[in-house]
């Protein structure tokens, strides 16, 4: 069956998250993505956050699905010439290099639009290309500090805490699959390519836009609101069980807490004017937790979910990461997928959170290092496969 993006040829220079997230995702829905690494060890994640010395991290293979992998020298004569007819082939160049290097390297939109007219060159920056702070080098933590999600993290009375998740990494990953979509879609009608370009920063603020919402209308200070949310109504409540883990989300506010009351077999507070508003629950959070964890704590915390979900009550169960991956709802949507790897051994992994009726995702395995760089320098790049062993020689490509 064809894919979405069959036909659509990513050369991705990217490498950790923010880029590798984003070729990967277009990868899922059928992109050919062609991952350049360097020749000194490849992309860090290969290595990084290793739990075992024999293979690829997960840290790599989690954000590299779907890709030929190649290594090449980017810095040498005969490193750029191989280059050349790879950009020519491409319809995407994905960099998430610092400010400047892709110019250095002679490989700036200037120089990929001569080579190819159509290409479309997606470049990701901490802070973007212009501005106060575009010199400056970014990462996920410090995306998330200049965003304003720090600020916003936390206990009213402790420090600003970052988020356990890639909000600033794979976040910049999907803004940066928007806009390389919307240039292709541009490209259909003019012909041409343009220069694309997401900071971390930005994609950051544009996902903190709920968060924004009291600054930009009234402009009080900021709170971390901790467990409590912004009104003092508590949304987290211990279940069955005591664990770590042992906690069931629920939303109490609006019209959904007469139907917890009656769920919990408190109707009688139906009307009580000491809860019967938003308002009137923040002032008395503590009291609303014990009201409702005298039922929480009596059920598990699926069963309290479950009970409370099926008559409309936005709820979940706070799930450990370890329940996630073995979670059934999510393995039966194929968000948590085995791919079959004949090198590393089969191993569980992320599937593709975008379902297409007419061409779903297959999650493939992630390249070894250098595992296509002759096949992709002989069949695409012109390369002579007797001038192969030279270049390994003179490290060009490993």
């Amino acid at each position: 069956m064809d894919q979405a993006l069959e036909g659509v040829k990513i050369l991705d220079l990217s490498r950790v998250q923010a880029g590798p997230s984003c070729s990967q995702l277009l990868g899922f829905l059928g992109a050919d993505v062609l991952k350049v690494e360097d020749t000194e060890g490849g992309d860090r994640t290969r290595w990084e956050l290793a739990h075992r010395d024999d293979q690829d991290s997960v840290y790599f293979t989690i954000f590299n699905n779907n890709k030929r992998g190649i290594t090449l020298d980017l810095k040498s004569k005969r490193g750029h010439e191989i280059l050349v007819p790879l950009i020519e082939w491409a319809d995407i160049v994905l960099e998430n290099f610092s400010k400047g290097v892709m110019d250095r390297l002679g490989l700036g939109y200037n120089q990929l639009k001569e080579i190819n007219p159509r290409v479309i060159h997606a470049s990701i920056k901490g802070f973007g290309e212009y501005g106060p702070w575009s010199e400056f080098r970014s990462f996920e933590t410090a995306a998330q500090a200049t965003a304003g999600l720090m600020a916003a993290n936390g206990h009213e009375d402790g420090p600003p805490l970052s988020a356990p998740i890639g909000a600033g990494d794979s976040g910049t990953g999907l803004h940066m699959a928007i806009g390389i979509l919307a240039a292709l879609r541009q490209r259909d009608s003019t012909g041409e390519g343009q220069h694309v370009e997401v900071s971390m920063q930005d994609g950051l603020v544009n996902l903190m836009r709920i968060r924004l919402l009291r600054s930009l209308s009234v402009g009080t200070p900021n709170r971390r609101s901790g467990g409590m949310g912004w009104s003092g109504i508590p949304s987290v409540f211990r279940s069955e069980g005591g664990g770590h883990d042992d906690y069931v989300m629920i939303h109490v506010r609006g019209a959904l807490w007469e139907t917890i009351l009656a769920v919990i077999g408190r109707s009688e507070l139906i009307g009580d004017e000491r809860y019967d508003t938003d308002e009137a629950r923040g002032e008395r959070g503590e009291e609303v937790r014990e009201i409702i964890e005298e039922w929480t704590t009596q059920h598990s915390k699926y069963e309290a979910f479950e009970t409370l979900a099926n008559v409309g009550v936005w709820s979940g169960a706070v799930m450990s990461p370890e329940e996630v991956i073995t979670n059934e709802h999510l393995i039966a949507r194929e968000m948590i997928v085995d791919v079959e790897d004949d090198v590393r051994g089969d191993y569980r992994m992320i599937g593709c959170p975008i379902k297409m009726q007419k061409s779903p995702a297959v999650v493939k395995k992630a390249p070894r290092y250098s595992e296509h760089t002759d096949d992709v320098l002989v069949n695409m790049a012109g390369v002579s496969p007797d001038e192969l062993p030279k270049l390994r020689e003179e490290g060009v490509i490993v």
